[in-house]
């Protein structure tokens, strides 16, 4: 077993391997390749194998320069996204214990404790503090 491993390892010396990129590659093949195979439209069939052969392409590649500006252009993309939906995921979690509210001077998010009526918040970014009104 051993010596497989070893072979692998010399295999992909010098080649890309795998990132967020090829995750992300992975979960669209996925998701493709089974909604085309329960709707029986083949040109979603066709393009997640596209997707998985160009996934072992970023795999195998030895542009290792080239591989990485495409990760980055794409967590340039990506990173917006997930923490948009990390900040939504929280909110909704803890929405009987915190309450978020915007800084009304650099517009960071503030995570303040669920205490009804009106209260006084300080942005620990800027300094500034502001009224903030709880309802429910």
């Amino acid at each position: 077993m051993g010596n497989w491993k070893n072979k692998l390892i010399a295999f992909m010396y010098g080649r890309y391997g795998v990132d967020a990129l090829y995750y992300a590659l992975n979960t669209l093949w996925i998701v493709l390749w089974i909604v085309g195979m329960f709707t029986g439209f083949w040109p979603l069939t066709a393009l997640a194998w596209l997707c998985l052969g160009y996934m072992f392409f970023r795999m195998l590649s030895r542009n290792i320069a080239r591989r990485r500006a495409e990760n980055d252009r794409f967590l340039k993309i990506w990173n917006p996204i997930r923490s948009f939906f990390s900040l939504q995921w929280r909110r909704i979690k803890e929405c009987r214990t915190a309450v978020y509210r915007k800084c009304p001077d650099c517009g960071s998010m503030l995570r303040l404790p669920h205490r009804r009526g009106k209260h006084t918040a300080a942005c620990p970014r800027c300094g500034r503090r502001f009224d903030v009104r709880i309802l429910f």
